[in-house]
């Protein structure tokens, strides 16, 4: 048996059981791998800082698209407030550690361009400096601030950051 057909056979095998459901009326099971970091212990969760609503506006002479955040009052709450987030860095330098850097709510994608939304991840200046790790998820503390009413899309950013 050639590889080809090999391959073929495993596709339709697993394709088989949305393609029944889809055939009796139903909806192909979907399993959703793209998961925001799970919520540390006291910590705050991605789901309530994805509520943040994006209010866009373009430019016309540009075409340049700009953001501005809708926050909801579960969101306003946190302005000001040490606040604990797990999630992904995105450095900014090139560096073994970072003192600035993007903390994003979904495992990084593509390394060639920003695929988060302004309220999937938050601006990191830390007190100290955070070892740069890319592939494991990062906890961490600060005081949140609210941002981005000057369209930047930047909407969060945690000050005097500290990982744990």
């Amino acid at each position: 048996m050639s590889l080809k057909t090999i391959f073929c056979l495993i596709a339709c095998v697993a394709a088989t059981p949305a393609a029944i459901a889809m055939q009796n009326g139903g909806k192909a099971p979907v399993q959703d791998v793209w998961q925001p970091a799970k919520t540390p212990p006291g910590g705050t969760p991605w789901k309530l800082l994805e509520q943040t609503r994006l209010m866009d506006r373009t430019d016309k002479a540009s075409g340049i698209i700009y953001t501005k955040p809708a926050f909801t009052p579960a969101v306003r709450a946190l302005a000001g407030k040490k606040v604990t987030v797990s999630g992904w860095m995105m450095p900014l330098e090139t560096s073994a550690h970072q003192k600035h850097f993007v903390l994003l709510g979904y495992p990084p994608g593509c390394p060639f361009h920003f695929h988060a939304m302004p309220n999937q991840f938050i601006e990191v200046y830390s007190a100290v400096p955070v070892k740069t790790d890319e592939s494991k998820l990062l906890v961490i503390s600060g005081v949140l601030e609210l941002t981005g009413q000057d369209e930047s899309g930047i909407f969060y950013r945690i000050r005097n950051a500290r990982p744990g």
